[in-house]
């Protein structure tokens, strides 16, 4: 009698998910070193032709220092502010904390479409139209989720007779979430920070309905170019896209380990 291996048939539909899940992005690193101008696979031959179109193209390269200024600025808020309201919440200094938490955590389930909308509709009536503020407030207001639900996660972690400890010993408030409570947190932090970067980084839904024509991102841009015309540039940004943000996941994992609060 032939014993069957329990769980086979799950790790073989796993691993088809998987496989279906990367054939899109494998699609998309072997189409930009397509060596023709239209995007076919397999390449017709091979060239890194399409990568130097993208750091020698100025509407390219303006987009990517956008992307960027603009993602880091929302993660250094964010996490300002996450983490402030974060301790706040975990403290239960804040009456109604649970609905406090309940509002932080809303942009992650309501559809990034209505979030646009309602943001454009909200900035025309303060009188804010277009600009490197408004992108950048509606940017902090999809990424702060991240940092609270990390920064609430590695809270719940700690032991809190140490922070008893550190003000029995003389330690103001400020003095002890600095010096002890902040470095136990900090893997959690790091993880929702990297999130926050990716998330603004790759934004389409809200920054299609705020950003100006001076404020132009990569992912805009690479909408933009799509709808005009896919050539392999496209393909080649994107694999840039792919292999720096796996790069950064890798060394922030291997640095932190910060997959125990994702």
């Amino acid at each position: 009698m032939i014993e069957q291996r329990p769980g086979l048939s799950i790790t073989t539909i796993a691993l088809l998910v998987v496989i279906f899940l990367q054939i899109p992005v494998i699609i998309v690193v072997l189409a930009s070193f397509s060596e023709t101008s239209y995007l076919t696979i397999p390449p017709q031959g091979w060239t890194l032709k399409w990568f130097e179109a993208v750091f020698t193209s100025s509407n390219y390269l303006a987009a990517i220092k956008n992307s960027l200024i603009l993602a880091v600025g929302a993660t250094v808020i964010s996490l300002v502010l996450g983490v402030a309201a974060s301790y706040a919440l975990f403290r239960k200094m804040l009456p109604g904390s649970e609905a406090l938490t309940s509002l932080l955590m809303s942009p992650l389930i309501i559809p990034s479409v209505v979030i646009g909308v309602a943001l454009l509709q909200y900035f025309t009536l303060v009188g804010l139209r277009g600009g490197f503020l408004v992108l950048l407030i509606a940017h902090v207001v999809i990424t702060v989720p991240y940092i609270v639900r990390s920064a609430l996660a590695s809270l719940s972690g700690i032991d809190l007779s140490v922070e008893e400890a550190a003000r029995c010993l003389g330690a103001n408030g400020f003095t002890t979430f600095r010096l002890m409570t902040l470095p136990l947190i900090k893997p959690g932090l790091v993880a929702g920070a990297l999130f926050s970067f990716v998330t603004s980084m790759e934004n389409v839904p809200v920054t299609i309905f705020l950003a100006g024509p001076r404020e132009t991102t990569l992912p805009i841009l690479i909408f933009t170019s799509v709808e005009m015309g896919v050539d392999p540039s496209v393909a080649a940004v994107s694999t840039i896209l792919i292999i720096a943000t796996v790069a950064v996941l890798f060394v922030a994992e291997r640095w932190t380990g910060f997959h125990r609060f994702v």
